[in-house]
């Protein structure tokens, strides 16, 4: 049975709160690690969105150990919001640890609005990560040209109604995006998948169930 369990990540402002779920390791092996990004914390964004825990449970699902953190000023996190400018060491200081508890396997970098902002970029730049996963990306705040040479797997997952990503500009942003990449429109979800977290959930296992060799094995 998959255990919870409260950590605390060390990083140079103190320490970030975070929440990792690890899978019965007796019973699966896992073929990679997550860390889960948060949206904006002036809007109330921390590790326990709705939307963040279902992609976190949906990872989990498929075997990952996944780890779940506030960012600086969030919860027990120390330091102070710094709008998207520091936190990119916070998503660095998140994976170290994960890649510490878990060194034999390949991290998966996943981020929900203001969470992808800060979180793909890192995720791109970092060898240690093997795939990413945006959603509700804000497109106007998530410059494509820091992306746009990143030939790792991405999976962008986006409701019909995003007020953050309409379709017209997130179409025109992921076009731009290197392959291998996958978009996933969720029909009439808004931002935040209001009622629709369940169809949120069920994109991603199907994503990693698909058989597309970009997205790896998830078993």
């Amino acid at each position: 049975m998959a255990q919870l369990q409260a950590v605390d990540i060390p990083v140079r402002h103190g320490m970030l709160e975070g929440l990792l779920r690890s899978p019965d390791l007796g019973t699966v092996s896992p073929h990679m690690a997550a860390v889960v990004c948060h949206p904006l914390p002036t809007g109330g964004g921390t590790m326990h969105n709705k939307v963040v825990f279902r992609v976190a449970q949906a990872l989990g699902e498929l075997g990952m150990p996944v780890l779940r953190f506030n960012f600086r000023g969030v919860g027990r996190s120390t330091g102070e919001f710094d709008d998207g400018k520091s936190e990119p060491e916070d998503v660095r200081a998140a994976l170290d640890e994960m890649a510490r508890r878990f060194p034999e396997i390949p991290l998966c970098l996943a981020g929900f609005s203001f969470g992808s902002k800060v979180g793909l970029p890192v995720g791109c730049a970092d060898a240690r990560v093997r795939q990413l996963i945006g959603v509700g990306v804000p497109v106007s705040a998530l410059r494509v040209d820091v992306l746009s040479g990143c030939t790792k797997p991405k999976l962008i997952i986006q409701g019909e109604h995003d007020e953050y990503g309409p379709l017209p500009e997130l179409h025109a942003w992921f076009e731009r995006l290197a392959q291998p990449k996958a978009l996933i429109t969720i029909p009439e979800a808004d931002h935040f998948f209001t009622g629709r977290q369940q169809q949120l959930r069920d994109a991603v296992l199907a994503y990693f169930h698909s058989g597309d060799p970009a997205a790896g094995d998830p078993h």
